[in-house]
C-alpha cells in the first residue's frame, strides 16, 4: 500500500473513531441524563449533566440573532472544517503527528457540525473540576478537538524530525598550507 494510500487511510479512520465515539456517547446521554438530575463522581470531580448547547463553545453566540447564528456556528465551521481537511488530506509538510492531531480536530469538528446542522444544537454533558474551579460542560467532541491540539503542540514543540546530514565540501584551497607542506 502506497504511503499517500496509508496516510489517507489513517486519517478516515481516526475521523470516523472520533465521530462515532462522539454521536455514541451523546446518544447514551440522552438517554442516561435528559430529564434527571446530575451525576457526581470522584468527589465532585467529575458530573455529568445534560446540556443542549444551541451556542458555541460555553454557549457563547446562544443569544445572537438567527442570521448571525448561522453565519458563525454553521456555516463559517462548514468552510473552515472543509478547508481543513482538504490541508489534512493533501499537504506534503505535514507529518505523522500533525497528521494524527488534524484528524482528532476534525473528527471532534465534523461530529459537533452535524449536530449543529441537523438538530440546531449540541449534547454537552460531562464537566471536570475541583471546588469552584472547573471547566464548562462538554461532550467527547471537544475532547477530540483538545486532544487534537495536545498533540499538535507536542508534535511542533517536542518532536524533531531529522535533518539530512550536509558535509561540508572541501576544496584544494581551504587545505591548511602547513600541514600539506609538510607532508
Amino acid at each position: 500500500m502506497s504511503k499517500k494510500i496509508s496516510r489517507a487511510l489513517m486519517i478516515v479512520i481516526v475521523v470516523l473513531a472520533n465521530i462515532g465515539c462522539d454521536q455514541i456517547t451523546k446518544d447514551m446521554a440522552v438517554e442516561q441524563l435528559a430529564n434527571k438530575p446530575s451525576m457526581y463522581y470522584m468527589n465532585d470531580m467529575f458530573v455529568l449533566t445534560f446540556v443542549e448547547n444551541d451556542g458555541a463553545f460555553l454557549s457563547l453566540g446562544s443569544d445572537f440573532p438567527a442570521t448571525l447564528q448561522f453565519i458563525l456556528l454553521k456555516l463559517l465551521p462548514v468552510i473552515m472544517l472543509l478547508v481543513l481537511s482538504y490541508y489534512t488530506f493533501t499537504s506534503k509538510t505535514l507529518n505523522k503527528y500533525q497528521t494524527l492531531a488534524l484528524s482528532f480536530i476534525l473528527g471532534g469538528g465534523i461530529s459537533n457540525i452535524i449536530d449543529r446542522l441537523l438538530y440546531g444544537k449540541v449534547v454537552d454533558f460531562m464537566n471536570m473540576g475541583i471546588g469552584d474551579i472547573r471547566t464548562g460542560i462538554f461532550n467527547f467532541a471537544d475532547v477530540s478537538i483538545m486532544v487534537g491540539i495536545g498533540i499538535f503542540l507536542a508534535a511542533n514543540l517536542f518532536i524533531k524530525e531529522p535533518q539530512p546530514v550536509v558535509e561540508p565540501e572541501v576544496s584544494p584551497a581551504s587545505e591548511d598550507p602547513i600541514s600539506s607542506e609538510g607532508a
